[in-house]
């Protein structure tokens, strides 16, 4: 799917993901000292928002203009502490330009492109990263097309903790964990695959040397 597609699909309804941040966001990340963070690929926003909440510094962004206009709507209700503390972008994680300062948290949460986009994006992400800095990155797992439910139906779109490895070899990031994980998925927005059942989600979680 390119921008267009996804404009349109955010546009067809309100909060496709739903406004609750991700679980495994939610376990990795609880606890841990706030700093500055990126949120690759965005969407409308519900894991930066819930960032912010807990006292981060976010950039978000993501390629579809109508999921950032709509993650800047969301942030607008928000109290001044945590709206204050996003910044919201309409760019391409193939693309993007880092700053030169670098961020101690950026997450990857469901890109799922092809595999040279993958890598480009992942590589991207990764030089995003300040010394000490954490990378993030969950999707849905390859294995879910014949062990799970839902997600993009795409073996092209589908990756496994192996494949976000390899993308990254030979930049030290050293690997605190990388794993196939299930989720249970009740109906979920967002989610295709009827009335619930688990899914099959990646989950690596990488540290880069603080220097």
């Amino acid at each position: 799917m390119d921008s267009q597609d996804w404009d349109d699909r955010y546009a067809a309804s309100e909060l496709v993901w739903g406004a609750e941040p991700n679980m495994w966001v939610v376990r990795e990340l609880t606890g841990r000292t706030p700093g500055r963070a990126l949120d690759v690929a965005a969407g409308e926003g519900r894991n930066a928002i819930w960032l912010a909440a807990q006292g981060w510094e976010v950039t978000g962004f993501d390629f579809s203009a109508v999921a950032v206009e709509r993650a800047e709507r969301l942030t607008a209700e928000l109290p001044d502490e945590v709206a204050d503390r996003l910044t919201w972008r309409h760019d391409d994680a193939r693309t993007f330009e880092p700053p030169a300062t670098g961020y101690d948290l950026v997450l990857v949460a469901y890109l799922q492109v092809p595999a040279r986009d993958r890598r480009t994006a992942l590589r991207h992400a990764a030089d995003a990263l300040a010394p000490g800095g954490t990378l993030l990155v969950i999707g849905h797992d390859l294995h879910n097309l014949t062990e799970g439910i839902g997600g993009p139906q795409d073996p092209r779109v589908l990756y496994t903790p192996d494949d976000v490895l390899a993308d990254l070899a030979g930049l030290g990031l050293t690997t605190v964990r990388a794993e196939r994980v299930h989720r249970l998925v009740g109906g979920e927005p967002g989610h295709r695959g009827g009335g619930g059942g688990t899914a099959v989600d990646l989950l690596v979680r990488l540290e880069r040397g603080a220097g």
